[in-house]
């Protein structure tokens, strides 16, 4: 079974690059989906982060994700803390999920695919960038969120300089339609590279 990990920085378009292979019928995993889920359903994660993160974390027993992103994006001690907690779940579920899928290829996302040492285990590794101008429009139309807010977050996370020494390939995504062209003619390169059956 050959994985492929697609990882980039906050507004950089991973999970809709992970998309664009879902919709031509690969099976996908998307890591930070399943970490939202563990934190909403996973009753000792929940204990754990309304101790040690505070009741606030929570609200209606949903994840309070507003709270809870500015308390680790303002503590890199935090950050570390509840990704230790959260990250191996995910990871446990994640190998679950491959073997009953049974496929010859599966892709993946995770945002901090260097940082934890994933891609040691991965076939084949995507960078997604974009200029932070962008990324930044990005994120402030879907999260509704300041651009200091945005820095702060960008900052914690490796550069996109740092994770490209480690990535097999990059994706600049800027135009969408670009980024598509691009997206095929690698599906054709990675098809090829692994003998992977049309």
């Amino acid at each position: 079974m050959i994985t492929v990990a697609i990882t980039g920085g906050i507004g950089s378009g991973k999970s809709k690059i992970l998309n664009f292979f879902s919709k031509r019928g690969f099976t996908c995993y998307n890591s930070d989906e399943k970490a939202k889920i563990i934190l909403n359903t996973n009753s000792s994660v929940k204990k754990y982060v309304i101790k040690n993160f505070g009741k606030l974390s929570y609200k209606n027993g949903f994840i309070n994700s507003k709270y809870l992103s500015k308390i680790v994006f303002d503590d890199p001690k935090k950050l570390k803390e509840l990704n230790s907690i959260v990250h191996p779940l995910v990871q446990k579920d994640f190998k679950k999920f491959k073997i009953r899928s049974g496929k010859s290829i599966i892709f993946f996302e995770s945002a901090i695919l260097f940082e934890s040492k994933i891609n040691l285990k991965i076939d084949f590794t995507i960078l997604v960038t974009a200029p932070i101008k962008i990324r930044t429009d990005r994120i402030i139309k879907r999260d509704y969120i300041t651009v200091s807010q945005i820095m702060s977050r960008v900052s914690k996370q490796w550069s996109d300089e740092k994770k490209a020494l480690f990535a097999d390939t990059l994706i600049e995504n800027i135009d969408w339609k670009t980024t598509v062209i691009r997206l095929e003619n690698l599906l054709i390169d990675l098809k090829n590279r692994f003998n992977i059956p049309d």
